[in-house]
């Protein structure tokens, strides 16, 4: 099983170095992240890259789906998912090698925001508590967001649809805190429990509660195994 899916793993970081996608996706991001650093940066007075932590949840939002849209729709489309699966590789390995190749793409092309780290640590000390906390939560975050949107891929063979629905799941459990005021206690305490923003602000923050990383795996536990459930459906049809 182990080499089956490092086979797939293979192959996915190869696609997505060898399409364009990736590398826009990325491009887009670290605009919009370095926008918002650089002009918040030295109005803060401190020593932080808090900015850094506070706008990647929003970027993230666009960044992982697009990065997760073709994940499985291309595959659909183009007829290729039918020959993969022919092949002595189990869905779970499947699933699990694309999601693996999804966040070492991830970490990749995070790399390049150390650059605001060191700026930082070269003007003036840094709490790197903080600092380690909150890139462990980006990857949490983007763990949950590829879970998502993969399981949203093996839904249709529209990349474009499976964008939008990666997105549109994304940012529901992300906000469903904030409907929790208008909500009665018991559905009230489900949405905040389901916010993905409740679990992953603190970390964001350098404040790790093992709740919020059980709370993470569980998110991306239960997605991948809706993915595996559709995959199954469509394989036994």
């Amino acid at each position: 099983m182990y080499s089956a899916m490092l086979a797939i793993y293979r192959r996915e970081i190869r696609l997505y170095f060898n399409t364009p996608v990736a590398f826009i996706a990325t491009i887009i991001f670290l605009l919009f992240v370095g926008w918002f650093f650089n002009s918040t940066f030295f109005l803060q007075n401190a020593a932080t890259v808090r900015t850094l932590f506070e706008v990647t949840p929003f970027a993230f939002l666009f960044f992982v789906p697009a990065l997760t849209m073709k994940v499985f729709a291309d595959e659909l489309r183009s007829g290729t998912y039918d020959l993969m699966i022919s092949k002595p590789v189990s869905l779970t390995g499947i699933i699990t090698g694309k999601f693996l190749a999804t966040l070492t793409v991830v970490a990749v092309f995070l790399a390049p925001t150390l650059l605001c780290v060191v700026l930082v640590s070269s003007l003036a000390p840094l709490d790197w508590g903080p600092v380690a906390g909150g890139y462990l939560g980006m990857i949490l975050l983007a763990s949950i967001y590829a879970s998502i949107g993969i399981f949203a891929s093996t839904l249709t063979d529209n990349q474009i649809i499976a964008f939008i629905t990666g997105f549109v799941i994304s940012f529901l459990f992300y906000i469903a805190g904030n409907f929790s005021m208008f909500l009665p206690q018991p559905l009230a305490m489900i949405t905040d429990f389901l916010s993905i923003d409740n679990h992953i602000r603190g970390i964001l923050r350098g404040v790790v509660d093992t709740r919020d990383l059980v709370y993470a795996i569980s998110m991306v536990t239960t997605f991948l195994t809706l993915a595996w459930m559709v995959l199954t459906h469509r394989r036994e049809k």
